[in-house]
């Protein structure tokens, strides 16, 4: 797990409870987004609609629960952004 993909996490968790919905997920890209890719913290091609939010959500949801855990999420954006 890279360092990148936990302080993306920590930035789209909204309610800080260590876990991320897909709701999070798409209101934190949507107002954080640009800031967090003008930082570096997310590739500038990352910041998408919330049709493009629901779909990396989706592929990192692994076991289908509806909420992500940091495993989860930083398998995909780590290989998905090239930061593993």
């Amino acid at each position: 797990m890279s360092e990148k993909a936990r302080k993306l996490f920590d930035a789209l968790d909204l309610d800080h409870n260590g876990t991320l919905t897909r709701e999070e997920v798409i209101t934190a890209l949507r107002t954080k987004g640009p800031s967090l890719a003008a930082s570096g913290d997310l590739p500038f091609w990352a910041v998408g609609d919330a049709e493009a939010s629901s779909a990396l959500f989706d592929a990192a949801d692994q076991n289908g629960d509806a909420v992500l855990t940091l495993e989860e999420f930083s398998a995909v954006v780590d290989r998905r952004f090239g930061w593993s």
